[in-house]
């Protein structure tokens, strides 16, 4: 992940402004919050914490409820195609091997899932894994708001409290 965040910020940098790089660092899968909080931190563009918290839980909100509404009907049309059908049965393999915690607690196995900053979470694997398991839109929406809220806290420290440190 590391790798890819300073790839965007050295390729965007002096194209668009360090508030739009996190934002859309935020918006991408596996990136996410913690990849948009980790490009603003003091070691890469350094925007202030308070600037960069709001873009980046925006950025990573964004895609989550046309994820939670569609990515069934994505998944089905895509099965349907013959050179997409090999990348939605491995989304929903991949998504559904990580049903476990999720189906089993529902509302917070989600919100840890989204909150906890290991590879493979987040919101939109929590939310893909949410419409698969059928999960009530204003439940799944609700777990992955607190998730992100809980991994914005979480990121917070790590980017501009540990990194901060050492770079501030």
């Amino acid at each position: 992940m590391d790798s890819l965040v300073q790839w965007f910020t050295a390729n965007l940098s002096g194209v668009i402004s360090k508030e739009a790089i996190i934002f859309i660092i935020s918006m991408i899968p596996i990136l996410e919050l913690r990849g948009g909080l980790l490009a603003a931190s003091p070691a890469l563009l350094n925007v202030p914490i308070l600037r960069a918290i709001p873009i980046c839980i925006v950025g990573n909100i964004l895609p989550i409820p046309f994820i939670l509404l569609l990515i069934r009907h994505v998944l089905e049309w895509m099965k349907k195609v013959p050179c997409f059908r090999g990348i939605a049965l491995w989304l929903e393999r991949k998504a559904m091997s990580k049903k476990g915690q999720i189906e089993k607690y529902e509302f917070w196995g989600l919100m840890l899932f989204v909150g906890i900053p290991l590879p493979g979470t987040g919101a939109w694997t929590g939310a893909l894994v949410a419409s698969l398991l059928h999960m009530k839109f204003g439940k799944a929406f609700g777990a992955i708001l607190v998730g992100i809220a809980l991994a914005t806290v979480i990121m917070s420290i790590l980017s501009y409290g540990v990194l901060g440190v050492l770079f501030g």
